[in-house]
């Protein structure tokens, strides 16, 4: 049971962080809750890539077992940004903006091995990179729209691109 939830949790838990992510932009959550949620994404991520190891030392599984430690620490910058009071906003932006653009790694190389549905990839890829542009628009002229269409582009090509990877790997 604990490997079937390996596999299939990540295309229920990432669209669901990205609404988390949203709720966040809205001031639907507090604070304190977000710091919360980086908490328990942290122990989840570390025990991912910690159970996960044995299954993913080679090829495109690698790339993400790679990605996933490497989120892991992006994570743990959240948690330690959101801890003080005023929270460090440069290390909360290496969590956001980290997570916005590590998966478009892991879909480009994982694009470039499957032979069918690279069109999924690419389009994880590109929600990542667009969503991260209009993000960041918002950053320079604050428009709530900008922010949050960047969001739902990064989070539904990552939500497409990790539910075709739980399926075919």
């Amino acid at each position: 049971m604990f490997r079937r939830a390996r596999e299939f949790g990540p295309p229920v838990l990432v669209p669901l962080a990205w609404v988390f992510v949203t709720a966040a932009h809205l001031e639907v959550v507090t604070e304190h809750t977000l710091f919360i949620a980086h908490v328990v994404m942290a122990v989840l991520l570390i025990g991912f890539a910690t159970t996960g190891y044995a299954d993913m030392r080679e090829g495109v599984l690698r790339t993400w077992w790679q990605l996933i430690a490497v989120g892991s620490v992006v994570t743990l910058c959240g948690v330690v940004g959101l801890w003080f009071e005023p929270n460090n906003s440069a290390l909360v932006a290496v969590a956001l903006f980290g997570w916005m653009l590590l998966p478009a790694v892991g879909f480009v190389d994982t694009g470039r091995r499957v032979s069918d549905g690279r069109w999924i990839y690419a389009t994880g890829t590109a929600g990542c990179l667009f969503g991260v542009a209009l993000y960041a628009v918002s950053l320079f002229w604050p428009l709530q729209t900008a922010a949050i269409g960047g969001l739902a582009l990064v989070g539904f090509g990552q939500t497409a691109g990790i539910f075709d990877a739980a399926i075919r790997y």
